[in-house]
């Protein structure tokens, strides 16, 4: 299409809209949308103060969707957030998908249900460790474009590709202009990071971004991620961990302070070990945000991060996506983070009058002590108390004195009394664990079949050059063979092979025998490989399989980067300009090995004595019994990716090892939705040598929980409200007592405890013993209390252990229990 009409197009679609687009949204309310001010989103007339999730449709399984929503309403979140999936919906060029895990009317619709509102980041740039960072890999085609630039051609997809979303959306009624429960969007993604690179073009872009968006009139604002200067009326927000202390604020007062990514852990690349970020961290800086900043929307990023099925991990990325979120991969709740998380919630929202209409100040308590207190004008008072130092100290406060531990805020919801402290967590520790519910170790069941290696001969496209490896396959798959025919004078004469890769993993083949690999890796992609090979007399066969592992999804000119063999010599004598054999793909790929009628389209064999490289293994199971997740242990494996019942389970890379010596991940969700009651067929694609004998098929599910609270731990925000009516009527209230909790997920009781301490036992729950102090009632009280229940409840008392084991000495419960 020309360039005049793209912009002609352009001009039509935004330019006449944008002014009284702009006008509508700044002014919608009541009923009829979201609208906004210096405080809060303002949802039907009503300034919200709200707790976000992110939750991607297509990393989890509609089944599951129901599930995971309501784990995070009964978290305390408001929103679900989730990225729109360019790549996903439209993977060719004008043909839409939006059945399966695709559908994404559906899932909102799910949230709409279930009461919660929605926000929807359609970017469709949206990096996400997701595949070209949601690109569709068709864009790279289009003459003369330049992906998120003052660019005609870009401008013009994304525009037709946020209008599709836009108006499927407005057609099942899903806007809360409409009555539906979707009151944000985003448009780009991080753009600030790139925007320099792209010098006098990026401005303009961006400002065309925003007329764009704006003028869709969806009846609810639009914000821009980490864009300080988002145009009118698009609102500037934070992602990053520490929005409390890095957010410059809105860059308007007329505009909310928005946490639109915190991060709940971080992504995990092949060769790093997971992030852990504790539930204590994220609660102190979601309380500094709230009362410095004065946030009033915080999105969890990742609330549930699920997995990257298939092909659609970018670059390097393992295959399960923060599992260390409130919500596991597998959907599983992680405590403490969701508990203390919703505690959090729960008393932020006792101070919701004061935080969206009082009067804030602040008044330090010493080196690096403050409060920030919020007063309405009718008296309703809420203050954080915040201590950012290294130990823990004693504030007063309005004459009153309150025990801060180091890097914690307690939050008083009526100035008075301590409701919630980010650093003592008075919630539940769980362990997940994974059972074997049948091993795949006999020979007998296995079967295999060796992946065809190339030559010259074998090839269709041919060129004298070493060709580009994305531009190659087209995204269609993660391989590409490089195959050279060369003439050897000698018989089984010794020469040194040395090929360097942009690519990021390489096999290489002589006369189709292996002859060695090499890798790059998430931080250092470009790598080589420098083997001795050995050249019998007459022609050779040099077949070289480059690999991708997703492709990237940051940076500017993504359209620019380059993969793929660069160089390749052989005694030192350059072959790279001599005449080369392409072959894209793998012929187990291309006749679909991995479903039932590709399967029996090929001669398959009894498994051998011996592991060669790229080797497809297959064999069937029946679904394990029961409810619980599973997983498949592929820990016997090395590189590769797996299918079950044709469904992409994902990539896997096993060998690839954390300075600790384990792998990046071990176990790989296989959801019971892509399952059959029997004959499940289970297909793997080796390309090292692992050996799938190895293989088990695990069941995942919580198998211990533990507690761990002291007589100075405060108890559950719950108990507040009714201690605030006792503490009225001046009647003595028992609720405000700290109590351990215990609760096993639902259809399993606790069986055992396997510890319990009243004193000062040592250490916590990950690693305990009884310390110098102990009540020797400990155990017998709490297996009284405890025991074939699902739940139990344990108060910290004297009277409840019967006695005082330590006088004068502060008193911690820590019971460790099973579930079953």
């Amino acid at each position: 299409m020309a360039k005049s009409e793209y912009g002609t197009i352009r001009l039509l679609c935004v330019s006449a809209l944008v002014f009284t687009a702009a006008l509508l949204h700044c002014v919608l309310g009541g009923n009829d949308g979201v609208s906004y001010d210096g405080r809060s989103l303002i949802v039907n007339g009503e300034h919200k103060l709200l707790f976000s999730g992110s939750i991607h449709y297509p990393r989890s399984t509609p089944d599951m969707w129901p599930s995971l929503i309501a784990k995070a309403k009964e978290g305390g979140i408001d929103v679900i957030q989730t990225y729109v999936f360019w790549n996903v919906h439209e993977p060719h060029q004008g043909r839409y998908e939006f059945s399966g895990r695709r559908d994404i009317v559906k899932f909102v619709k799910e949230i709409q249900a279930q009461g919660l509102y929605a926000c929807l980041r359609i970017g469709p740039f949206i990096e996400a460790e997701w595949n070209y960072g949601g690109l569709p890999f068709w864009l790279h085609d289009v003459p003369e474009i330049v992906y998120r630039y003052d660019n005609e051609p870009f401008k013009f997809y994304m525009q037709n590709f946020t209008t599709k979303i836009v108006n499927m959306m407005k057609s099942e009624g899903l806007y809360a202009s409409q009555g539906g429960p979707i009151i944000l969007s985003q448009i780009e993604n991080e753009y600030t990071l790139v925007e320099a690179a792209f010098r006098e073009k990026g401005p303009p872009y961006v400002r065309w971004a925003a007329d764009m968006a704006v003028s869709l009139q969806t009846g609810v604002p639009w914000s821009m991620c980490k864009q300080n200067d988002a145009p009118d009326p698009v609102i500037n927000t934070c992602n990053g961990m520490r929005c409390g202390e890095t957010f410059p604020g809105p860059n308007s007062p007329n505009k909310p302070s928005m946490w639109t990514e915190n991060w709940t852990s971080f992504y995990q690349t092949y060769g790093d070990e997971p992030y852990i970020r504790s539930a204590e961290e994220i609660t102190f800086h979601v309380a500094l945000f709230i009362a410095a900043k004065n946030g009033t929307y915080i999105n969890y990023y990742m609330y549930h991060g699920g997995t990257n099925f298939g092909r659609s991990a970018s670059a390097f990325m393992i295959t399960g996506y923060y599992d260390q979120a409130p919500l596991d991969e597998y959907g599983l709740i992680r405590e403490p983070k969701w508990g203390h998380l919703k505690e959090l919630h729960a008393a932020i929202k006792l101070c919701s009058k004061p935080l969206l209409t009082g009067t804030k100040s602040n008044f330090s308590l010493g080196k690096s002590l403050e409060a920030i207190v919020f007063k309405t004008e009718s008296g309703e008072c809420a203050a954080f108390l915040v201590n950012k130092g290294a130990t823990d100290t004693n504030v007063l406060f309005q004459g009153v004195t309150y025990e801060l531990p180091l890097s914690s805020i307690s939050i008083l919801p009526d100035c008075k009394n301590v409701a919630f402290n980010t650093r003592r967590v008075s919630v539940q520790y769980n362990t997940r664990s994974m059972k074997i519910v049948q091993r795949f170790d006999s020979s007998e069941e296995w079967q295999e079949f060796r992946e065809f290696i190339p030559s010259f001969d074998d090839t269709g496209l041919r060129t004298n050059e070493l060709l580009e490896h994305t531009n190659t396959t087209k995204d269609s798959s993660d391989y590409l063979w490089y195959t050279l025919r060369i003439e050897a004078d000698s018989p089984d004469s010794q020469q040194t092979l040395k090929v360097d890769s942009l690519a990021h993993a390489m096999h290489a083949f002589v006369n189709g025998l292996y002859a060695g690999s090499a890798h790059g890796t998430y931080k250092e992609k470009g790598f080589s490989l420098e083997n001795n090979i050995t050249l019998r007399n007459g022609i050779n066969n040099i077949s070289l399989l480059s690999v991708m592992v997703g492709l990237p999804d940051s940076g500017a000119f993504l359209e620019r980067r380059v993969a793929g063999l660069r160089r390749v010599r052989i005694q030192g004598e350059d072959f790279s300009a001599q005449p080369w054999g392409y072959k894209v793909g793998l012929s187990g790929e291309q006749s679909q090995i991995f479903l039932d009628n590709g399967s029996s389209n090929v001669q398959w064999s009894r498994l051998g004595d011996s592991s060669q490289p790229l080797t497809w293994y297959k064999t069937q199971f029946d679904a394990p019994p029961g409810d619980d997740p599973i997983a498949l242990n592929l820990g016997s494996m090395g590189k590769g990716a797996v299918w079950v019942n044709g469904w992409g389970i994902g990539r896997y890379w096993v060998s690839f090892l954390t300075p600790t010596g384990e792998p990046s991940q071990k176990w790989y969700n296989v959801p019971r939705s892509f399952l059959k009651p029997t004959g499940n067929l289970l297909v793997i694609l080796e390309e090292e040598t692992g050996s799938p004998v190895g293989i088990s098929l695990d069941s995942v599910s919580i198998s211990k929980t533990c507690g761990q609270v002291s007589e100075s731990h405060y108890p559950l925000v719950a108990s507040w409200m009714s201690a605030k009516k006792q503490r009225a009527s001046r009647t003595k209230n028992k609720s405000r007592r700290p109590k351990v909790r215990l609760s096993c997920p639902t259809n399993k009781n606790i069986s055992k405890i396997l510890f319990a301490s009243f004193g000062t036992p040592s250490g916590d729950c990950q690693s305990y013993a009884v310390g110098m102090c102990h009540s020797p009632n400990s155990r017998a009280i709490v297996e009284h209390a405890c025991l074939g229940r699902t739940k139990c409840v344990i108060p910290i008392s004297n009277r409840n252990f019967r006695g005082d084991p330590c006088p004068f000495v502060t008193k911690t419960l820590l019971v460790d229990a099973q579930c079953t």
